[in-house]
């Protein structure tokens, strides 16, 4: 079930909505975080129609979500340019997810330029990349269709790079496709440790364009882990379109039981 049809069918409630989160979406005993953040974007957009774009997301994932929650937004400041807005989901179990939205429209009046955020050099073109099995990976894997962009290596680096796409966007906004795509990696550290029982805690995104754009949905992501100790890992995260345009970038604190 697409997150259109969970959208389309979800029941309006004061600030927000309630929703159902379909077997297919979860990853393990839990949703998958990026179909839970989306959840808490659709709800915060809802709250205005004249908000200006998405400019960042800081994400707190604090319990598993799972059959029906509770989604509501609320406006925390809105300004000339800028307005805030936090988010929460809960569940059964009580809340699992936060989240505060900062929607920023153009300052004319900047003259400063800087997109210093490169697509790996390395990175393997979308028409050579290798498809992973579809049975592959958690529960909400077939909702995206995923290619290797990592070139073969028997060095193990802390590095996730794939090109991916969701299959399923009919009338979705493309900012919210975008937050909804933006989790789906699994931790940068994952090819050190190889299978293992891990649990997102907080999520940065800060989104580098007002309106995310690319050939056909494909996006290249990239996890970089930094630091893992005692369980708990740190990493780096950034997508760019078809054309090595750089959407997005964030950071993740992950961890990891194994």
């Amino acid at each position: 079930m697409s997150l259109p049809s969970v959208l389309a069918a979800a029941r309006p409630i004061d600030g927000g909505f309630t929703a159902t989160i379909p077997a297919d979406w979860m990853q393990g005993r839990t949703s998958y975080g990026g179909f839970s953040a989306a959840l808490a974007l659709a709800a915060a957009q809802g709250l205005a129609d004249d908000l200006p774009p998405l400019r960042s997301a800081t994400v707190n994932f604090v319990g598993p979500l799972a059959g029906e929650v509770t989604v509501r937004a609320r406006v925390l400041r809105r300004g000339k340019n800028a307005s805030w807005i936090s988010a929460e989901v809960t569940g059964e179990a009580g809340v699992g997810l936060t989240a505060t939205f900062v929607f920023m429209g153009p300052v004319e009046a900047s003259t400063l330029h800087l997109h210093d955020v490169p697509m790996p050099s390395y990175a393997v073109p979308l028409d050579q990349a290798v498809p992973l099995p579809e049975t592959a990976g958690p529960s909400f894997a077939p909702n995206f269709e995923r290619r290797f962009a990592q070139p073969r290596s028997e060095v193990k680096m802390p590095e996730i790079l794939w090109w991916e796409r969701l299959r399923d966007v009919q009338g979705l906004d493309p900012m919210l496709a975008l937050i909804l795509l933006a989790d789906a990696l699994p931790p940068g550290v994952m090819p050190l440790t190889g299978p293992a029982p891990v649990s997102s805690m907080t999520w940065l995104v800060n989104l580098l364009t007002p309106l995310p754009e690319t050939d056909d949905g494909w996006f290249l992501l990239q996890a970089k882990g930094n630091y893992a100790e005692k369980g708990c890992s740190s990493q780096d995260m950034a997508i760019w379109n078809t054309r090595g345009e750089a959407v997005a970038v964030g950071m993740q604190s992950i961890a990891v039981f194994g």
